[in-house]
Formats: C-alpha cells, sequence, structure tokens
C-alpha cells in the first residue's frame, strides 16, 4: 500500500512524500499509526547521514498480521516498541531485552544507531528501500514491524496521543526509577532537567515513594509543571553554573547538609553528565538518563565515597512487561500522560512541530493521524 510519511534526507532537512508499505510476513505486523510522539532523538536523526522515515515512538491499531503471529489481532490498540527483543541471546537470556544483541538498533552495531533487522526492506521510497528510524518509522500513516515492536494496548481510556509518548520517552524515565535505579520509598531524588523525560522521571520517583523530589532546571516555567507531576521543590539553575555545582549546594542545604539518596541527569548536555554525582550522599546513586555518548572529564573527587554510577538504555525496557505496568498506573491514575502533552499536530505541520522540538517549547509534541 502506498501512504503520506515525513523521510529526512540524512543531511538535515525533512519532505513529505508517499512511500509503499508492503504486504507483512509471517512474524510481522502492519500497523495504522493514530499518533507519534516526538523527542530530541527524532531532531538528532536528522542528521544521520542517510534517508530515513522519521520517528520511534508511535501507537497506533493492528491493520493487518502475519500468520505466526498470534498475541495481537487485526483491530486491536497498540504501542509501538522500538527495541524489539530477540528472546535467544545472551542479554535477552538475562532479563536485558533493551540491549538485544541481535535486534536493538543502538546496540548491535556496537558504534550508535544502525538500520537493524531484515524489515529493512519492507518499505520503499521513490522505488528503492528505505530504512524507518529505529526500524519503526512513526512519522508515517501505516508502518510494517516486527511482531515482537507490538505491545497491545489494554486501557479502556487511554487516548492514542496519550499512549504514543509511552514509546520512548515514558519508558525511559519511568524505567530509569524504577527498573535501574530501584528508588526506595522514603528516599529523596534530584531531577536535573524538567522536561519530556525528566517530568517521567519525577512522577516514577513519586510512584515509588521518594519523599523529597528535587528538580534542577534553568527554565523557571517549569516549576508549575514540576510540580503538577509530583515535584516537591525546584531549583533555578544559573546556565555558568559549572558542572551544576552551585546547584548541588542548594540540593544539600534542603536535605540537611547531605546529598539525595538519587540522582537523575536528563538534559541531554554533555556537560553535565558528571552532574548527579553531585547531588548525591556518600552510597548514592547516579543515573545518565538521556543517552551521552560524547567523550566527557570526570573529577574523581565526586565519586567520593562509595558513590554509583550508572547509565542504563531505555530504562532497562521490557515492553511485554513494563509497558502494561505503565499502562496500569495510568489507569489508577498515578501517571499522568495527556498533562505532559504541549500540543499536537497534522502530519503537513511536521516542520512546524520539528521546530518547536528544536527550540524546547513542548514538554512533549505530538503528531496525529485522522
Amino acid at each position: 500500500m502506498y501512504c503520506n510519511a515525513a523521510i529526512t534526507d540524512g543531511r538535515g532537512n525533512i519532505v513529505l512524500d508517499e512511500i509503499e508499505v508492503l504486504e507483512p510476513a509471517e512474524d510481522e505486523v502492519l500497523v495504522q499509526l493514530k499518533a507519534a510522539g516526538l523527542c530530541h532523538t527524532d531532531h538528532d536523526s536528522l542528521a544521520w547521514g542517510k534517508p530515513m522515515v522519521l520517528g520511534h515512538e508511535g501507537s497506533g491499531i493492528v491493520a493487518k498480521t502475519g500468520s505466526k503471529v498470534s498475541h495481537i489481532k487485526e483491530g486491536d490498540a497498540v504501542i509501538l516498541n522500538w527495541a524489539t527483543p530477540c528472546g535467544q541471546c545472551f542479554q535477552c537470556l538475562e532479563g536485558n531485552q533493551n540491549i538485544c544483541e541481535n535486534n536493538s538498533p543502538v546496540v548491535a552495531g556496537g558504534n550508535g544507531y544502525t538500520p537493524g533487522h531484515a524489515t529493512l526492506q519492507s518499505t520503499r521510497w521513490k522505488g528503492q528501500p528505505i530504512i524507518r528510524s529505529f526500524n519503526l518509522g512513526t512519522l508515517s500513516e501505516y508502518t510494517l514491524v516486527k511482531s515482537s515492536a507490538v505491545v497491545k494496548n489494554g486501557s479502556p481510556k487511554m487516548s492514542f496521543t496519550a499512549a504514543s509518548i509511552i514509546s520512548c520517552g515514558v519508558m525511559t524515565g519511568y524505567g530509569s526509577v524504577v527498573n535501574a535505579a530501584k528508588v526506595k520509598a522514603g528516599s529523596a531524588v534530584v531531577v536535573l532537567g524538567a522536561g519530556g523525560v525528566g517530568l517521567n522521571v519525577v512522577q516514577a520517583a513519586k510512584i515509588s515513594g521518594a519523599v523529597r523530589i528535587i528538580v534542577v532546571d534553568i527554565n523557571p516555567e517549569k516549576s508549575a509543571m514540576a510540580g503538577q507531576f509530583g515535584a516537591t521543590d525546584f531549583i533555578i539553575a544559573e546556565k555558568n553554573d559549572t558542572g551544576l555545582l552551585n546547584a548541588a549546594q542548594e540540593v544539600k542545604k534542603l536535605l540537611g547538609g547531605n546529598g539525595a539518596d538519587y540522582a537523575f541527569e536528563c538534559t541531554a548536555i554533555p556537560q553535565l553528565g558528571a552532574a548527579p554525582l553531585a547531588m548525591v550522599r556518600n552510597a548514592g546513586t547516579a543515573v545518565q538518563v538521556s543517552g551521552i555518548e560524547q567523550e566527557i572529564t570526570i573529577d574523581m573527587r565526586l565519586f567520593e565515597w562509595d558513590k554509583i554510577y550508572i547509565n542504563p538504555l531505555y530504562g532497562k525496557c521490557r515492553p511485554q512487561i513494563d509497558f502494561p505496568k505503565i499502562i496500569n498506573q495510568y489507569d489508577k491514575g498515578s501517571l499522568l500522560l495527556e498533562e505532559m502533552i504541549t500540543r499536537t499536530y497534522p502530519l503537513k505541520n511536521i516542520f512546524e512541530a520539528f521546530d518547536d522540538l528544536s527550540k524546547g517549547r513542548n514538554a512533549k509534541g505530538v503528531v496525529v493521524f485522522p
């Protein structure tokens, strides 16, 4: 079938054009997209040097399934997952499905993003095969994906718009707290950056029972939203605060002279990669959430003493386990999703959506399909 999609040439440009999506193979699923979330990785992908269908967060309806697909059926509401586990490699058998050695578009190539598995041939543009961002390409009216990339959404009330942002931003923030750091009830948490991922760290910390949740951001206008999602305190950082060391002193004042039990970096600013270490007490846990991959310099004294620094990918996501947990928290009213979405766009306004994304105007922007 033919449908409309947003495509990058890999050199910073976006075009809206028609693509051809083929019929599903035995282990594939054809999904009609209803909504696609936008995150900063989508903006980064414009410069990855290769043409691709954009988008890696999405939700929709199953249009057709392959003969060996049994966990979902035509008409089901589904959420797409970009870290598709093979279920057989060492990491999958260890429970680390997010870093599957065979299918992960981040891990498998060993050097950043790679096109991924055999669905490369499933989509064509101008008569030639074209890859999809993280093997999904959700900024398209239809997409053909592996069955392991599809999770049924059993919520009786969740909108497609809300469901679409679970795919990356919500899962990354929530999973970093619950799966990776394993935040304990009664603890103190610091969150650096009040964007989409940071706000999900905030509300996951609240769900986990943290009693102090301190958000640090340079934008004072984010204070109200941080409070809405569960922050107990808000510190306005200065742009020239190297390593947020001054903000760390403010954190310690709020906590009676000690650092927090956990601190999460959600800014995607390489220079702040070590900043969470300055925020935690001795034996505290610092978490680098935003996926910084650049080389940085770290003062090893920040590790004193017995501090732990972890760098989880995608919140250690196990899609068939974690997505239903997130959906359940939403249905109980413990997890806010619609409240995070600042603005929605039709696909034809994708250029405006990316401009808003690059300039940080939204907590979360979502493209919606008719």
